[in-house]
């Protein structure tokens, strides 16, 4: 049976470098990039066919930060596919990061600083906006789209003859501390992407203890610190072109700077050959690299509550009912104005 694999934000970085690591592994798979900007998805395409001449890649225009396109796509989805075996959550947005210069260079100079940049833990600070949804613009793209995307999947996702396996890019930044319920959407915050990361971690265990039943498989990856467009737009580039040297320098200490997209998409490459019922819902699989180049994932478990995921779970349900009502009403409203 063809496996059919779907990956959010496949056209650079980690999701690109995955999508080349699924297709060594299996080159008969049919695989889909689903994009926001369709020009750069078409060269993604294009780079994979000319390594894999045979291979069966599509294009899927997705924006998770819109609800109107993750309905749309879902949509487009379910009518050119029966099945979906793999469903790679990987886009996500760090808007206007900003950096405690003191902090960094404090840190720089520290015993702390792997753990610096590791985790950028009272480091990295956001200014995040209202989308056009009327909702915080990291929080939808980074959780609630895919949240939405998963459920209008749920046809193909849950089905009692096979298993479907959902994979959450996650983030060592995924700080507990930047998180709270009473603010799911980060709004009154200043650590967006953290709150957001943090978010899809619990999600992933509450997926897990609602839908496993139903056979569908939830887990969270770590790619480790890894050099993207995303990574760079922290700091100036002079910034990098001193700090890159100290970074493959301090490897040699540290398992968790992967540095390259192909390194970071360890993790999610190995899950892909893991069978679920082997996997802890509770870990979060972190793609590492040694000193001497050799990439191994390892399992380490998440700091979650129970009950606040449970709790996190319940109120993204009220809010995919709340925006399907608006959707509704903006679909109705246009039809009127359509007849005058």
């Amino acid at each position: 049976m063809q496996r059919v694999v779907i990956v959010t934000g496949a056209n650079s970085g980690i999701g690109l470098a995955l999508c080349e690591r699924l297709l060594m592994e299996d080159s008969q798979l049919r695989l889909c990039l689903a994009c926001r900007n369709m020009q750069r998805a078409e060269a993604a395409r294009s780079a994979l066919l000319t390594s894999h001449t045979n291979a069966q890649v599509d294009l899927l225009h997705l924006d998770v930060g819109s609800v109107q396109s993750v309905l749309t796509a879902a949509q487009e989805v379910k009518a050119r596919y029966s099945r979906i075996d793999f469903l790679y959550l990987n886009a996500g947005i760090m808007p206007n990061p900003q950096v405690n210069v003191k902090a960094f260079f404090k840190g720089l100079f520290s015993r702390n600083v792997i753990n610096m940049f590791a985790t950028a833990e009272g480091l990295l600070t956001q200014q995040d906006r209202i989308n056009s949804d009327g909702l915080q613009e990291v929080f939808a793209t980074n959780l609630f789209g895919h949240f939405l995307l998963i459920r209008e999947l749920e046809p193909l996702l849950c089905q009692a003859s096979q298993t479907s396996r959902v994979i959450w890019t996650s983030s060592s930044n995924a700080q507990r501390s930047a998180f709270s319920i009473e603010d799911m959407q980060h709004r009154n915050g200043t650590e967006p992407y953290s709150s957001s990361k943090y978010a899809s971690d619990m999600l992933s265990l509450a997926l897990n203890r609602h839908k496993n039943k139903q056979g569908l498989f939830s887990s969270v990856i770590c790619p480790g610190l890894v050099m993207t467009n995303l990574t760079y737009g922290i700091l100036p580039s002079f910034f990098w072109t001193l700090i890159i040297p100290i970074m493959f320098l301090i490897r040699i200490f540290t398992n968790t700077f992967t540095l390259t997209p192909y390194n970071g998409a360890e993790a999610l490459h190995w899950l892909f050959l893991q069978k679920p019922e082997s996997l802890d819902p509770r870990a979060k699989y972190h793609s590492l690299t040694s000193g001497l180049g050799k990439n191994y994932t390892q399992p380490r478990q998440m700091d979650i509550d129970d009950n606040i995921s449970e709790i996190l779970y319940s109120k993204l349900l009220q809010l995919e009912s709340t925006v399907r009502g608006k959707v509704t009403e903006t679909t109705t409203a246009d039809k009127l104005n359509s007849r005058t």
